[in-house]
C-alpha cells in the first residue's frame, strides 16, 4: 500500500526563517556565565500554538511555555528573549545558535537526543488527535483510510499515522495554514499534538462546528533541548524542571490557560512534591 506525504512550505515563509535576526547569538557551547554576561536567555517557542506559545492581540508571545522560559529567566536573573520557531526548523535554530534552549513542544524522540542535549526528566506528555467537523461521521481511526488528513510539516507522528491507519498525509509549515485548509474543505480534518487541539476548541469559531471523536494515540513525552555540550545550562533547567514538578506549577500553568491538567503532570507533581533535593 503506498501513502502519500505532501509538503507545501511557501516562499514567504522561508524568506522569513532565513531573514530572522537574533541579538545576542548563543554559540553552542556557551552556558549559564554566557547568558548571565549577555544579560538575556534566548528561547525557541511556538507562536501558532495555542495556549502553549501563541501571540495576543499586540503580536507578543504568550502561553504556558513562554511562562516557563520566563520562570527560567527570573531564576538566571536575566532579561528574556523569545524567538518563534516550527517543528521544521525548531532543532536547526537550536544547533545554529540562534537560541540557548527550546521549549517548543518538542515531543521526545532517540533521533532527536542524538542532535541535541534533552532535558530530564520531560516537563510535558501529550497524546496525537485529529480535530474533525462535528459532521464528519468518524468515530474510528481506522476510517480515516484513503482520507487526506492535514498536518504540519516536522511533525514525528505523521508517518506513523500514513503507515498504520492508511491515511493520506497533507502537510504544511506551522499550524495555522493547515488549520485555513482545514476549513476550506481541502482536507478531512487535522491531525496535531491533542493538547494544542484542546486549546483549539476554547474559541467559539472551532467549537461550534469541530470536535475530537477519537480517543488520543501515541502518547509521547515533550523535551526541552539546550545544545550538545551546554552541561551548565542543562543542569540549571533540569533543577528548575525539578522545582516546577515539586510545587505544581506546571499544573497550575495548565489551569491558568484553560488546558485540562494530563495525568502525566499530575503523576509528576505527586512523584517531586515531597522531594527534599
Amino acid at each position: 500500500m503506498r501513502h502519500t506525504i505532501r509538503t507545501f512550505l511557501t516562499l514567504g515563509a522561508l524568506a522569513a526563517v532565513s531573514a530572522l535576526a537574533v541579538t545576542g547569538q548563543a554559540s553552542a557551547a556557551d552556558g549559564v556565565d554566557a547568558i548571565k554576561q549577555r544579560g538575556t536567555l534566548i528561547v525557541g517557542v511556538k507562536a501558532d500554538y495555542k495556549p502553549f506559545g501563541f501571540r495576543d492581540p499586540s503580536g507578543t508571545i504568550i502561553g504556558l511555555e513562554p511562562d516557563l522560559a520566563a520562570d527560567l529567566a527570573k531564576r538566571l536573573g536575566v532579561k528574556l528573549e523569545l524567538v518563534p520557531v516550527v517543528s521544521a526548523n525548531r532543532i536547526e535554530f537550536l544547533q545554529q545558535g540562534k537560541v540557548d534552549l527550546l521549549i517548543a513542544t518538542l515531543s521526545d524522540k532517540p533521533e532527536r537526543r542524538r542532535v541535541v542535549q534533552a532535558i530530564d526528566p520531560q516537563y510535558y506528555s501529550d497524546f496525537v488527535n485529529v480535530l474533525l467537523p462535528k459532521t464528519s461521521g468518524i468515530t474510528d481511526w481506522a476510517q480515516l483510510k484513503g482520507k487526506p488528513l492535514c498536518a504540519t510539516s516536522g511533525a514525528w507522528y505523521n508517518k506513523d499515522v500514513a503507515r498504520t491507519y492508511g491515511a493520506e498525509i497533507v502537510a504544511f509549515d506551522g499550524s495555522e495554514k493547515p488549520l485555513f485548509a482545514l476549513k476550506q474543505g481541502n482536507c478531512l480534518g487535522y491531525v496535531y499534538d491533542q493538547s494544542m487541539l484542546q486549546g483549539k476548541l476554547l474559541d467559539d469559531d472551532w467549537k461550534a462546528g469541530y470536535a475530537l471523536p477519537l480517543k488520543g494515540i501515541l502518547d509521547a513525552p515533550w523535551m526541552m533541548a539546550v545544545a550538545q555540550g551546554n552541561t551548565t545550562l542543562q543542569t540549571m533547567v533540569e533543577d528548575a524542571t525539578k522545582d516546577w514538578m515539586k510545587t505544581g506549577f506546571i499544573v497550575a500553568g495548565e489551569k491558568k490557560w484553560g488546558i485540562e491538567p494530563t495525568a502525566y503532570s499530575k503523576a509528576m507533581h505527586e512523584k517531586y512534591k515531597n522531594a527534599t533535593n
